[in-house]
């Protein structure tokens, strides 16, 4: 109990501090306006050279971001722009495929502890197949390397050759820190109980499992699992509103999803899918869209996009935007905006088509802009808002 009252006074204590950020990351001279649904859109080009970048976080105290690098580098993009070299003390990664340094996110506590938690593909040891894996590491007061990284959680076993590791990091509200893995393209085992594949698991932050998890002390089921039946999650974030888990998750040939998450939760894959085979054919295991005792997404793309990335609009800087759900495309190369009300997608518009990029990545700045990273040879970082 004092473990999370304490997670709970330090998380608070983070979204306090977030108030007082400062003021917008600068852009530099690439600089655009759309005419879209809520008024003029003005994207602005922060930083380039990045080499397929994954995820950001950004730092307090106008300190700039963090953002991963799919290679194996974290880097440091400065609020006006700069990139930093990359950082020491970051783990080696099994860059094969969609594998590398994935997804990145601060500590609650990360101005007492300066702790930085990452997820990375990590291979087997035979450089034929890997898995997703978890660690945090100290950012240096000099912020030129993480201290001490210490791996903290493992998908076992490892059976990607490349291919679905998710993996998105959240903390709750609580202090608990869940990680949205893929089923490295191995369906069945999204259904498998004593596998982590196509899971969401549930950590204290150091990587210990809570004993009142859905399945603790259940014989052959893997005590981290919190939900199943997820394809390959590369979105995640924690509703503002209710505190609720959502992730988003490629379909094969249609049927993205995005899920609310609950406890002990069964999300059909590949029993239950919207989309077919990438040869055209019906999922050999699936036995529907929806099927009884299994959760039926919140929102549904039979084509679909692409998605990857989730955030979702809690500021007043743009009003506009209120209760809005932003989530990046791979395919489509686009930024989707969804708008909210009584829990449902009541409208959809899609932005950004213009930059003709992959949106990896989508994150709330502290200033109420929204920035996104382009996952391509040449990276960038853009901040998106509206002209007021």
């Amino acid at each position: 109990m004092l473990r999370h009252i304490h997670f709970r006074k330090s998380l608070i204590a983070t979204f306090c501090a977030s108030l007082l950020l400062g003021l917008p990351f600068a852009a530099s001279a690439a600089s655009t306006t759309y005419k879209t649904e809520e008024g003029t859109l003005t994207v602005d080009e922060v930083a380039k050279g990045l080499q397929h970048p994954w995820a950001l976080a950004f730092l307090p105290d106008k300190q700039g971001m963090l953002v991963t690098e799919k290679p194996g580098n974290l880097r440091i993009v400065s609020a006006d722009g700069k990139l930093s070299q990359p950082l020491g003390g970051v783990p080696k990664v099994w860059a094969q495929g969609q594998g590398g340094l994935l997804d990145v996110v601060l500590s609650p506590d990360f101005k007492k502890d300066r702790m930085v938690y990452l997820t990375y593909a990590e291979d087997s040891g035979d450089g034929e197949t890997g898995g997703t894996a978890a660690g945090r590491g100290r950012l240096s007061d000099d912020m030129t390397r993480l201290e001490n990284f210490t791996r903290i959680f493992q998908q076992q076993p490892k059976l990607s050759v490349g291919n679905h590791f998710g993996s998105r990091i959240v903390f709750d509200r609580d202090g608990y820190l869940f990680i949205a893995l893929g089923e490295n393209n191995n369906r069945p085992t999204a259904q498998d109980l004593d596998k982590l594949q196509g899971k969401i698991v549930r950590l204290y932050p150091d990587g210990t499992i809570p004993q009142d998890n859905p399945f603790v002390g259940q014989k052959d089921v893997r005590p981290e699992i919190w939900s199943f039946g997820h394809r390959n999650q590369q979105g995640a974030a924690l509703n503002p509103w209710t505190g609720t888990l959502w992730t988003n998750e490629h379909g094969p040939m249609g049927g993205d999803e995005i899920n609310i998450i609950e406890r002990a939760g069964n999300y059909g894959w590949p029993i239950a899918t919207f989309g077919l085979d990438y040869s055209g054919k019906p999922i050999s295991e699936a036995k529907g869209k929806v099927v009884e005792g299994m959760k039926t997404p919140f929102h549904v793309w039979e084509k679909s996009p692409g998605i990857s990335g989730m955030a979702f609009y809690d500021s007043s800087t743009f009003k506009q935007w209120d209760h809005n759900l932003f989530i990046g495309a791979l395919a489509s190369k686009e930024l989707i905006r969804l708008e909210l009300k009584d829990d449902k997608v009541v409208h959809e518009e899609r932005l950004l088509g213009d930059l003709n990029a992959r949106i990896r990545d989508v994150r709330q700045g502290p200033d109420g802009y929204v920035y996104v990273l382009t996952d391509e040879d040449d990276g960038k970082l853009f901040k998106v808002g509206l002209a007021q």
